[in-house]
């Protein structure tokens, strides 16, 4: 049997922020169980920790959505190191995630992480198709900053700065949209869409993707870094945000993003979890 526990991320909040499953010792749970474990869960992500392989480090952590096993996100990132920190982890750890080792700090119910990965735009979408994937009007999208981008510090999202908090209450995404941004531009997530609306340096956000089995994600923390390292890009300029999610969903969140000067630009993502569960799984 192996134990797991059940996290709250990006709320100080029980029942808010975007769920997690951490298995905090999974090296007895067989390969071919990981994918069919975390879609039992069917939380957003669900990390598998493991021995460091340098021995320097604090652990290695794979982490799965529903549908598949990805690099790097950063809800699991912020939720693990708080679950490993109350395990007795020390306060300053190493991750080991597909993205390379992370830095992170965990005290209490807080936590920070900094990823130094490079920005990567992958893609420009059409405006027209993003407007239908949800559901809004050509003339919601707002393009003087920048045109729907798809953007990436380990996980491609498609960033799409809207006109007014009112639009985002209004998305009614459609599958098949997705399904045809998926086929023009493929990512290891499959064309997940992060509308926001920018209120300076507060960001109001949501996070679908519907083709993973997200048809929406409470708490998006490796968007959140992206947009910033994004935004930082086009104004020239290391931008502090607060970014709050989940809101229209009933699962409030809020992300503290800062990006720091240098090339590449590191960001440093903190946020709050509230451990809700702890079980066993009996397999």
């Amino acid at each position: 049997m192996t134990d797991f526990v059940v996290y709250d991320v990006f709320t100080d909040t029980a029942f808010g922020g975007n769920q997690l499953a951490v298995i905090p010792d999974a090296t007895k749970v067989p390969e071919g169980q990981l994918q069919k474990i975390a879609r039992e869960f069917n939380f957003s992500e669900t990390t598998f920790v493991y021995p460091p392989n340098d021995p320097a480090h604090t652990a290695r952590v794979r982490i799965f959505t529903p549908t598949m096993e990805i690099p790097f996100a950063g809800h699991p990132t912020i939720g693990t190191a708080i679950a490993l920190a109350a395990s007795g982890a020390p306060k300053q750890m190493v991750l080991e995630l597909g993205i390379g080792p992370i830095h992170c700090e965990a005290e209490g119910n807080q936590a920070q992480f900094q990823t130094t990965a490079p920005l990567t735009i992958l893609a420009q979408p059409a405006v027209e198709l993003v407007a239908r994937c949800l559901g809004l009007p050509e003339d919601t999208i707002k393009t003087d900053v920048h045109l729907p981008t798809q953007a990436s510090l380990g996980l491609p999202m498609v960033f799409v700065e809207l006109k007014e908090r009112e639009n985002l209450r209004r998305i009614e995404t459609a599958t098949d949209a997705f399904r045809e941004g998926m086929e023009r531009h493929p990512g290891d997530l499959d064309f997940a869409l992060f509308p926001y609306v920018r209120d300076k340096a507060v960001i109001h956000a949501r996070m679908f993707a519907p083709l993973d089995n997200i048809p929406e994600d409470p708490a998006t923390g490796s968007a959140c870094a992206t947009l910033n390292a994004l935004l930082s890009q086009i104004a020239g300029t290391p931008l502090q945000l607060t970014i709050h999610q989940g809101e229209d969903m009933g699962r409030p969140s809020r992300i503290l993003t800062e990006a720091i000067a240098g090339d590449p630009m590191p960001i440093n993502v903190a946020g709050n979890a509230v451990q809700t569960m702890a079980g066993t799984l009996t397999l």
